[in-house]
């Protein structure tokens, strides 16, 4: 004889974080996939900092002899300042040519059509991309000028075994933590949230353009400041991409030349309350829609 069972019908727990997960999830492996396909994002830098790093041990090799007193504050950041300087360059120049890649390749290799096939939407897949430009990039930037930083102490160190120069000193002269605080802030800041209207730009002409994305991404800036020239003898737009490039302007004179305090020019309260921070993201905000639209519609070149 059967008895009745009281036992409750299995219930599945949902958890609330599921579905964050599921859209989060798009997002992280479009993002790999950005990193699969394109490892000059991270082998550019890498290889300059082995130039770098070669070139460094021949002067430190060179210097040997001159080097049996200590040398001031500035002589020992100067190498510091110019490996951090090429390598926060060479992402820069990184991150142009993959904005203006990142939509007209898919487009050139046909290969959008494989992944417009994937349940990832427009939107995602751009995002992707600034993200990458945006943030993975500075701070791959900063990993490897840290990794750079230590190489290159370690080397001086190694080198400078027998000159009467106390390692432990140029340590504590050269205020790494201090360096590397202002370094990031600086990558985030600047080379995250201030250019984030040209990366924005840079997307939208490669989702448009249908030849020479390169030419058609600087020759329209090019125009806007010939025709200011030309009618109104001023150059407020060239003045204002100056500025877009080279970051806000200090608010105070920095204490010193040094690339450090050229950093530490504005605090995180000073920088998030500049209006050109605040129009630049509502710029980049628009390229972003029309690319995503674009992105929508267009096919194969």
């Amino acid at each position: 004889m059967n008895t009745p069972s009281n036992a409750l019908p299995e219930t599945h727990a949902v958890s609330p974080q599921a579905p964050l997960m599921r859209a989060a999830g798009p997002m992280y492996w479009s993002i790999r996939r950005e990193l699969w396909e394109n490892r000059s994002i991270y082998l550019a830098p890498l290889i300059a900092a082995g130039v770098f790093l070669f070139g460094f041990l021949i002067k430190l090799i060179n210097m040997r002899r001159h080097m049996g007193t200590l040398l001031d504050r500035q002589q020992l950041e100067t190498p510091y300042d110019t490996a951090s300087l090429l390598i926060m360059g060479v992402a820069f120049l990184v991150g142009i040519f993959y904005t203006l890649d990142a939509l007209y390749g898919e487009r050139r290799d046909r290969s959008i059509l494989f992944w417009k096939s994937l349940p990832v939407s427009d939107a995602t897949a751009v995002l992707s991309k600034l993200v990458v430009a945006m943030a993975i990039l500075p701070l791959l930037a900063f990993v490897i000028t840290i990794a750079t930083h230590f190489a290159m102490f370690a080397m001086s160190g190694v080198v400078l075994i027998g000159t009467g120069v106390n390692v432990g000193m140029l340590w504590g002269q050269l205020s790494f933590l201090h360096f590397s605080g202002m370094l990031l802030y600086h990558l985030m800041t600047v080379h995250g949230l201030w250019y984030a209207p040209m990366y924005g730009w840079l997307l939208l002409v490669s989702a448009w353009a249908p030849r020479a994305p390169f030419l058609w991404a600087f020759l329209p800036p090019f125009v806007i400041w010939g025709v200011e020239k030309l009618a109104f003898n001023t150059s407020y737009f060239l003045t204002m991409l100056q500025r877009r490039l080279t970051g806000p302007e200090p608010s105070t004179p920095p204490a010193s030349n040094s690339l450090m305090d050229a950093m530490a020019a504005h605090s995180l309260g000073q920088f998030l309350t500049l209006p050109g921070l605040w129009i630049g993201l509502a710029i980049c905000a628009a390229f972003l829609v029309a690319a995503v639209r674009l992105r929508r519609y267009r096919g194969p070149i």
